[in-house]
């Protein structure tokens, strides 16, 4: 495992296989990282179906509106919720979109980002200064690259549970 040089600012999803540890980048985009923290903090992530899974793309989850329905996974309504909360601006950057990064999943407006985010599983610069990258993972990508693959997957890989280090 990496080492965690800023608790309050990484995030630890457990996933089946293991714990994924994401630093955030406040730097970078401090509203997005405010946000995934309030939700993390509420419990509102944990349980939450990865509905998007592209092989050699990324893999999409935080629908905390129809996401977390254990028994009654909406699939044509995953993806499409965020959280009670107002949306977030878009905090556009520099920083590419490699292999592990975090980023913000939206509509077409770009200032639609709520809950939901996703990982890269490869590069993809075609999203670069397009979507807000926000987050990094730091250890535990072999888990995130073993996530079931689908639009949305048969039978759906969950977040077991997600926090802040610090907390």
């Amino acid at each position: 495992m990496a080492e965690i040089k800023d608790p309050e600012n990484t995030i630890t999803i457990e996933l089946s296989g293991g714990a994924v540890h994401i630093e955030l980048l406040p730097d970078v985009a401090p509203q997005h990282c405010e946000r995934i923290k309030e939700l993390t903090r509420s419990g509102a992530y944990d349980n939450v179906a990865f509905h998007r899974v592209i092989d050699g793309f990324m893999a999409q989850t935080g629908d905390v509106k129809n996401g977390n329905m254990e028994l009654d996974f909406n699939i044509r309504a995953a993806g499409t919720g965020g959280s009670d909360l107002p949306d977030v601006p878009a905090e556009f950057s520099k920083i590419p979109f490699d292999r592990g990064m975090l980023g913000a999943a939206r509509s077409q407006n770009p200032n639609s980002a709520n809950a939901q985010f996703f990982i890269m599983l490869a590069d993809g610069h075609f999203l670069n200064g397009q979507y807000t990258v926000y987050g990094r993972v730091i250890s535990g990508m072999e888990h995130v690259d073993n996530i079931t693959k689908g639009e949305p997957p048969v039978s759906p890989d969950r977040m077991i549970s997600v926090k802040v280090a610090a907390d």
